[in-house]
């Protein structure tokens, strides 16, 4: 399956007095690269909220290898790990400006919902253009 990236800069607001991230930024950067992951899938969010279709998350967790520092540009990867019934579960990859090893690796769970807040299943279209029934994908 491909990798979607996305590149952030570290805002002076997401970090503290010594110029380093703090750890919950992490989060809104793996869903900005996972809101263009779905987007180049063909399922931007705003059509799947218009239609009613919701993907809160249930499970989240990240592991930080090193700081992310003020105004470092940073280059974050989402790949789908797994589709799955009533799931979807993304990986993301966070990667600074020298490259290497990566800065922070973590996932998000993904329940579909329908506008009620009712559990339901991925719309087939939408799994398809996900990729569901690759290899990579349960």
């Amino acid at each position: 399956m491909s990798v979607t990236v996305a590149h952030v800069r570290v805002r002076y607001p997401e970090v503290d007095r010594m110029k380093v991230a703090h750890h919950s930024h992490y989060y809104v950067w793996f869903e900005i690269a996972r809101t263009e992951l779905m987007r180049e899938r063909g399922v931007p969010y705003a059509q799947l909220e218009a239609e009613g279709i919701f993907f809160p998350v249930i499970e989240s967790g990240a592991e930080h290898m090193r700081a992310a520092r003020y105004d470092e540009m940073l280059r974050v990867e989402a790949e789908i790990e797994k589709i799955a019934g009533v799931r979807v579960t993304f990986r993301y990859r966070v990667f600074g400006e020298e490259g290497g090893r990566p800065i922070a690796a973590g996932f998000t769970t993904h329940a579909c919902t329908n506008a009620q807040g009712g559990v339901a299943r991925i719309p087939e279209w939408v799994r398809r253009r996900l990729g569901a029934g690759t290899d990579t994908i349960v």
